[in-house]
């Protein structure tokens, strides 16, 4: 069982491929790895010896991965939002961030769409119920 940063490591697959299965590691990394570690990049996962398992782990510590590196990425982004820059904020609105046209497209960022003009009336009440239960008290 090749257990590494967290990570059980598919059996079957070579190690080359298995690797970016690490939240963090990608192909170009995980050959940086296998090359650092010495190990042949076509042998499969469940062929390595212990000591192999040994030095990838040690080589994968070098990397900032799984839990360390989403903390980083999600305190990265808690920081735009506390300033309150532009991507912040486009971060809390859930709309594309690096300028993307959101006019047409964006469908993943903004989620399925939501037809107005052809609602019938109990929709229509269950959306202004929810908004009203929604909105802030305002001044």
């Amino acid at each position: 069982m090749a257990r590494i940063a967290g990570v059980e490591l598919p059996q079957n697959k070579k190690v080359l491929f298995a690797l970016p299965y690490i939240y963090g590691l990608g192909l170009t990394l995980s050959e940086k790895i296998t090359e650092a570690t010495k190990i042949d990049p076509d042998k499969r996962v469940k062929d390595l010896t212990e000591d192999e398992v040994i030095k990838l782990q040690k080589e994968v510590e070098k990397y900032e991965v799984e839990g360390d590196l989403r903390r980083l990425v999600i305190g990265n982004i808690r920081r735009l939002e506390d300033l309150k820059t532009y991507r912040g904020r486009r971060h809390q609105k859930g709309l594309p961030v690096n300028g993307q046209r959101t006019r047409s497209n964006a469908r993943t960022k903004r989620g399925k769409r939501v037809t107005i003009g052809a609602m019938k009336k109990d929709a229509i009440l269950k959306m202004e119920a929810s908004a009203k239960t929604k909105a802030p008290a305002t001044k």
